[in-house]
């Protein structure tokens, strides 16, 4: 389960795509989380996700 606090999870979420997985897809899919879902809260934050750098950046 991934942490509900925004900045904790834009920093896990980083470090897993920097470490563990190509793309935020594979992420998802590990986790077995809703890729939708997880963007409108990282969204709502302040964050976007960021393909070509396969990371969250702030907005």
């Amino acid at each position: 389960m991934l942490p509900r606090d925004p900045a904790i999870l834009f920093s896990m979420l980083n470090m897993k795509l920097r470490d563990q997985y190509p793309s935020l897809d594979a992420l998802c899919d590990d986790l077995d989380e809703s890729k939708d879902a997880l963007l409108a809260h990282m969204s709502q934050a302040g964050y976007a996700y960021d393909r070509e750098l396969n990371a969250f950046v702030r907005l």
